[in-house]
């Protein structure tokens, strides 16, 4: 039994919940700081069926990238709602009905796990991510909470780099 609680490197430091930073290219204004919240990417692969007389078998399908929630602080200046905005509209403009060119509007993300230092220990690249909900969440006067806005993102693929 003791041998079991030696297989643990003594000097093992986990990586943290809240040691991250969600970095978007500086052309959308979308700052750091203003992340309260995300995830890690998640991936989800279809099993593919082999039927073969009373039995089956499985192969790996098609993978797919599953869209990943942030959410974000909005302060009074700058202001993620703006931020935010300028990114949707190069999507979609409500103003005009126009729609945006995908090169336009796809935008690779970095996500990065800090080590208590500061220093990065991991790094993912999120390519070719664009907004798919984009909610400026609730208000209320009973309530001193500090607004929000929930997003979801979409990505073609992800790369974790280390």
């Amino acid at each position: 039994m003791a041998d079991l609680l030696m297989k643990m490197p003594i000097p093992y430091e986990p990586k943290r919940q809240n040691r991250f930073i969600l970095r978007f290219p500086s052309s959308l204004g979308i700052n750091e700081w203003f992340v309260e919240s995300t995830a890690r990417p998640h991936i989800t692969i279809v099993a593919t069926e082999i039927p073969f007389l009373n039995t089956s078998t499985y192969v790996a399908g098609r993978f797919n990238w599953q869209t990943i929630p942030v959410k974000f602080r909005d302060p009074i200046g700058p202001s993620a709602a703006q931020a935010l905005m300028e990114w949707v509209r190069l999507h979609a403009e409500s103003v005009t009905g126009r729609m945006g060119y995908a090169a336009g509007y796809k935008k690779d993300i970095d996500l990065e796990m800090l080590d208590p230092t500061g220093v990065v220990v991991e790094k993912w690249i999120l390519y070719g991510t664009f907004l798919t909900d984009v909610n400026f969440d609730s208000l209320a006067y009973n309530t001193d909470g500090l607004a929000t806005i929930s997003a979801t993102l979409r990505m073609d693929r992800c790369v974790l780099v280390y």
